[in-house]
């Protein structure tokens, strides 16, 4: 059988996670970025990424996240790069407003994930400096925590290149995707040819294919802010401090300070749309405002701390938060792999190894993944 020739668009943690896997599995592969991987601009950019299985009931997401914690752990090992700081992770329950923690159980169990439930009392046991009034009880993984994702994604690229991928810095210039085209068109003035295409472009989905994904995968403007932590108290600090979600009406999550930043606080509440390409990265003073309210309710060390850095990433929500992964609804040699949803860098390696499987193997996608979901 003749060796494929695959070229994909995206080197963020779904498309460099993919290339990677087909290159493995003896693809000839050609991976391309406008920017780089994780840079700014990109969902997978940032400093870093919360991994978990904590995910409420009847969804795939907990399975995969183990394969993707497992996947992740053998890379660290082969490479030799720390990616994965194993802080635990924190799920706060709410009284009377925690089904889908209670969802989330049985299937934690069944996945195999370590978790422990946590009462009141052994949550002030355990983590003093944080204050858990409203909070009736709490999942908590040990072996979960967060991911480097900027430079788990330029390490991916190494590995890729290294073991004999090729990858160029260039955009795709053609129009619409939708339409009829042979080849690709690079910023470059290159035009590309491949027996099949991966597009992994994040926020840029719905632009590069306005009519099948258009109103599909909607990106979002997402504040992150960084507070200072007070001098010489380790108590916010990875190794203390677990990655930690408050699902209550704002939704809340964060994670440890660490690599030399701040105390990490965003909200999961979806944000206005943006423009992943010209959208000015500032922080919106309603949710600077919101975040500091909620650090010295929570962690009331943290009062009035100072705002060391913001950063705006943004979502690429699908209806359903569900991801798509399938092929153009015209085209069988075009594979769409996006709509992360906000929840998508954990499962980069699980995910990439999936599209491979898919491809290679010409299988059909799980139904979650379909885009006849949404016909």
């Amino acid at each position: 059988m003749r060796t494929p020739s695959i070229a994909i668009i995206g080197a963020g943690a779904f498309g460099g996670w993919t290339a990677l896997h087909l290159l493995r599995r003896g693809a000839k592969v050609q991976l391309f970025d406008a920017w780089g991987p994780g840079n700014s601009r990109a969902s997978s950019g940032g400093e870093t990424r919360i991994i978990r299985g904590t995910y409420g009931g009847d969804q795939p997401y907990t399975r995969m996240a183990v394969r993707a914690l497992r996947l992740w752990r053998d890379y660290e090992q082969g490479s030799g790069h720390k990616l994965l700081h194993r802080t635990g992770v924190l799920w706060m329950a709410r009284a009377g407003d925690d089904l889908f923690e209670r969802d989330s159980l049985p299937v934690l169990t069944e996945a195999g994930v370590p978790f422990e439930q946590l009462g009141p009392a052994e949550l002030r046991r355990r983590w003093p400096h944080i204050n858990f009034d409203g909070v009736n009880w709490a999942i908590f993984e040990p072996e979960s925590g967060f991911l480097t994702a900027r430079v788990a994604c330029q390490r991916v690229l190494e590995t890729f290149i290294a073991e004999g991928g090729e990858y160029r810095q260039a955009s795709v210039v053609n129009d619409s995707l939708d339409d009829t085209w042979e080849d690709l068109s690079l910023s470059d003035d290159s035009q590309v040819a491949a027996d099949l295409y991966v597009f992994a472009c994040g926020p840029w989905m719905g632009k590069l294919f306005p009519h099948s994904l258009g109103s599909l995968i909607r990106p979002t403007k997402q504040d992150v802010l960084f507070f200072g932590t007070p001098a010489g108290d380790t108590r916010f600090t990875a190794g203390e401090c677990p990655v930690w979600a408050d699902h209550g009406d704002r939704f809340f999550y964060g994670m440890p300070a660490n690599r030399g930043h701040g105390f990490k606080i965003a909200s999961d509440v979806r944000g206005p749309a943006f423009d992943p390409t010209r959208g000015e990265r500032v922080v919106g003073d309603e949710n600077l405002q919101a975040a500091r309210d909620y650090v010295g309710y929570r962690f009331p060390a943290l009062k009035d701390a100072p705002l060391l850095e913001t950063r705006v990433c943004q979502y690429e929500d699908t209806p359903d938060a569900h991801f798509i992964v399938d092929r153009h609804p015209e085209r069988e040699n075009v594979w769409l792999v996006g709509g992360g949803s906000g929840h998508g860098f954990k499962h980069g390696p699980a995910l990439g190894e999936l599209v491979a499987e898919l491809i290679l193997e010409q299988r059909k996608p799980e139904p979650w993944f379909q885009l006849a979901r949404f016909r």
